[in-house]
């Protein structure tokens, strides 16, 4: 288990990850090889009708954002390919999704197995996750998934680590009281990181009790490619659930 020692606290410092004011880049890649011709497609017809509006006040309950009934609304922030989201977004037809990515092919291909498995329960951003974090009101998310995002392992990119203390902060105000936060890294030193600034958050609580309940993926998982990039590499994945006080 890893234990949040005072060598943790010195190792990742006592301040916060919060940016500098003014400081609001997205760090990352945006775009890979060119869009196919289906794809570009998707994205020139379908996104724009899936796509949430920021520039328009969030409506006061999100399950407006869906065509059909929703009980309550999960966030995804980094989907990758898509593969995680789609899978849940099937499973749980009376749950709203929202999913975020950044990368455009990623995007693209979301959008083909949105079409492909007629998903009507799935609202995308395609940009800065950060920027839909802010929009959503206060209370309006039940489930949080930030599933294998980029470890920025070099000591001096740590503070581009999406799940810092700031960012803590914001997940909670969006998350309802028992709302879940689920994080899955393959990289201990994030996991140390995360879990040193759960561990002095007034706002969440780590549930595992055992190290089965880190070790042992979410019932339901389907692997994602990034999760079978890091078993080819030697890298096992620990599965972390924050809940929301």
């Amino acid at each position: 288990m890893w234990a949040v020692t005072e060598d943790d606290k010195d190792k990742f410092g006592e301040g916060t990850d919060t940016p500098p004011r003014g400081h609001g880049a997205f760090f990352g890649r945006r775009k890979g090889k060119t869009l196919r011709p289906g794809h570009a497609d998707l994205m020139s017809a379908s996104l724009p009708q899936l796509r949430l509006d920021l520039t328009a006040p969030p409506p006061a309950d999100l399950a407006g954002l869906f065509p059909e009934p929703v009980g309550e609304v999960w966030l995804e922030i980094g989907f990758g390919g898509g593969e995680h989201l789609t899978q849940r977004a099937g499973e749980n037809p009376q749950v709203g999704f929202i999913g975020c990515e950044a990368y455009v092919n990623g995007t693209a291909k979301m959008l083909a197995q949105i079409e492909q498995n007629r998903l009507a329960n799935i609202r995308l951003w395609d940009d800065d996750a950060k920027a839909v974090v802010d929009w959503l009101p206060a209370g309006s998310i039940a489930r949080i998934y930030l599933l294998y995002p980029d470890p920025w392992p070099k000591r001096r990119h740590r503070k581009r680590r999406f799940l810092g203390e700031g960012m803590l902060t914001r997940l909670a105000r969006i998350l309802k009281p028992g709302g879940e936060l689920r994080f899955a890294t393959d990289i201990d030193d994030y996991a140390a990181y995360a879990l040193a600034r759960v561990a002095r958050s007034s706002e969440f609580e780590w549930t595992a009790e055992r190290q089965a309940d880190w070790l042992t993926p979410w019932e339901g998982w389907r692997s994602t490619r990034y999760e079978a990039k890091a078993l080819r590499e030697g890298r096992r994945g620990a599965y972390f659930t924050f809940s929301r006080i």
